[in-house]
């Protein structure tokens, strides 16, 4: 038995060092699934956009600041009374009870309407940027995230190793990137309309946020699928891929 073993050249030890970390036979598999729990599936993102078409209706409807905000939490709160009666999981109806609860924080501070959708815009600015610069300084958030299951549990940074997981991380990082752009680039600039008083873009602002929202990230995803499914990157552990170079 040592015979082979010697023959086989690794040591028990070594071959399991050596063996992937995970089962999938790809990356773009891992990351697919990994992408699928973050969104929160349909219910997940219809959750999201409830509150937040609430009160925007309410405000164009009553045109009462305090009302229109009590509804959108009572939208979010119904919806979490629903998960809680089907013993489901209320993660996103908080993230946007929390969501609405910000943009009411400076909606009433100035009094002003539209500054409820401040938060999202600034949210979305910082976002884009902190994922743009993971990118260049070879650190994406996508690889960040898929991280603890690519090569050795025991050492976090052992994924970056094998440059064909940081290329494909870098794309689906900047997909991610491209809708925080684009709601920037469409709702400041309704924003400031409204705020100095150019135009009423109050509805504009509210239906924007919602059809900029879930239906961004689809797209979002969608291309990420699509770009997974044009390649097949092996799952490696960094000391098979060191042996390889």
């Amino acid at each position: 038995m040592s015979e082979q073993r010697s023959a086989a050249g690794d040591t028990p030890a070594q071959e399991q060092a050596a063996a992937p970390a995970v089962t999938e036979d790809t990356v773009e598999a891992l990351v697919r699934s990994q992408l699928a729990k973050a969104l929160g599936g349909k219910r997940g993102m219809v959750e999201a956009a409830v509150p937040t078409l609430t009160f925007t209706l309410s405000y164009i409807v009553s045109s009462e600041l305090r009302l229109s905000i009590a509804m959108g939490v009572v939208a979010a709160l119904v919806l979490g009374a629903v998960r809680l009666l089907q013993r489901s999981s209320v993660q996103y109806v908080v993230t946007s009870l929390f969501g609405i609860g910000i943009a009411a924080v400076f909606a009433m501070r100035s009094g002003d309407a539209a500054d409820a959708f401040l938060p999202g815009i600034i949210y979305n600015a910082v976002y884009a940027v902190v994922l743009s610069l993971s990118v260049l300084v070879r650190w994406p958030a996508i690889g960040l995230m898929i991280g603890p299951f690519i090569g050795e549990k025991e050492d976090f940074t052992s994924w970056r190793e094998n440059s064909a997981v940081v290329r494909l991380a870098s794309r689906l990082t900047w997909l991610l990137v491209l809708p925080c752009v684009i709601r920037v680039l469409v709702q400041y600039p309704l924003w400031l309309a409204d705020n100095y008083g150019w135009a009423d873009t109050f509805a504009l602002l509210g239906l924007s946020k919602v059809a900029m929202g879930w239906p961004l990230q689809v797209a979002a995803f969608a291309a990420m699928v699509w770009l997974l499914a044009r390649g097949r990157t092996p799952v490696e552990s960094a000391p098979a891929a060191g042996r390889e170079d």
